[in-house]
């Protein structure tokens, strides 16, 4: 499909709120020449003038929500630390509205990859559950802040940050928003009544088992969506695509990048950029096309990143 360039000058009518578990992605970058004399491991000598430090997780998929030019709030639990006074300096410079509850029981989740010789090396992740206590505090301002939105993102990394998911999809469908689900895990009875849940193909595998052809995918797929009561359930299939499942009716789209070189992220991408769609009033399926492009574009780039309009208004004039 090719979208109408005028269209993009109405993506500030999405009014978007990002929920869920919030991370610092940290590349240190440096070189390797010899193995370590202490263990068969590389050695690698971190040049510090080459570090990265881009927002993760749920705050990806806020970034890329912003940089798409929609009107973009986060709700989230960090710890009262270094990495989360960097993520909402961050957050704010790319004009996301973070309200990040600090919590000092909790560090905030921090994702250290080692870069050597043009590959990850090693990855080091720090993280705590956040408290029960803040949680409830978390649900509360849900409650509020949906009403300003017009699409709620519900980001599951299964760091304990969307412990009342099943309440806030009840709140937000209530007051008719269209709610998104990125998942995590395999009880999606908790994303029960939602609008779209997009789960990768393992995480669909996990949830209903092994499929030996594309009609008994099908037929799982529809059971799954029929039974938790979603208006779709899209899954994304890496070099296969992105099929979108409705009542009656399924539709595919072929994979689009060019050249992979990252996949961390795409599914933030993807989700953020299908949100954007929706909340600034295209159709399901033609939003879908459009996310998937997305996802062609951003596993072409180093990291967690995000897509410009231009990009994405570029692909898909082709």
């Amino acid at each position: 499909m090719k979208v109408e360039g005028h269209f993009f000058s109405e993506l500030h009518k999405a009014k978007i709120l990002v929920v869920g578990d919030v991370m610092l992605d940290r590349y240190w970058y440096g070189e390797v020449n010899r193995i370590s004399p202490e263990a068969p491991v590389p050695i690698v000598k971190i040049d510090t003038g080459r570090s990265k430090e881009t927002p993760g997780g749920a705050a990806n998929v806020a970034m890329n929500a912003s940089a798409l030019g929609a009107n973009v709030a986060l709700l989230s639990v960090v710890g009262d630390d270094e990495p989360g006074r960097r993520l909402a300096e961050l957050l704010g410079k790319a004009k996301v509205n973070a309200y990040l509850h600090r919590d000092a029981e909790v560090s905030t989740t921090v994702k250290l990859r080692v870069i050597g010789a043009h590959q990850q090396m090693l990855r080091v992740d720090f993280e705590t559950m956040p408290s029960h206590e803040v949680l409830l505090d978390k649900l509360a301002d849900f409650g509020h802040m949906v009403a300003d939105c017009n699409v709620i993102i519900l980001s599951d990394y299964g760091k304990g940050g969307l412990t009342h998911i099943s309440s806030m999809i009840e709140v937000a469908r209530a007051k008719g928003k269209i709610v998104l689900v990125d998942p995590k895990g395999d009880d999606y009875s908790r994303y029960r009544g939602a609008t779209v849940v997009t789960p990768n193909r393992s995480e669909l595998q996990a949830v209903v088992g092994r499929w030996n052809s594309e009609d008994e995918l099908t037929a799982k797929a529809q059971a799954l969506r029929e039974k938790l009561g979603l208006a779709a359930l899209l899954v994304t299939r890496s070099e296969e695509g992105m099929t979108l499942y409705e009542r009656d009716r399924r539709s595919h789209e072929p994979a689009r990048a060019r050249e992979v070189f990252d996949v961390s992220g795409a599914g933030d991408t993807v989700i953020a950029t299908l949100g954007v769609m929706l909340g600034a009033g295209m159709v399901l399926r033609d939003a879908v096309a459009v996310a998937n492009q997305a996802g062609g574009i951003v596993v072409g780039k180093a990291g967690t990143a995000v897509v410009q309009p231009q990009e994405l208004l570029a692909a898909m004039a082709n």
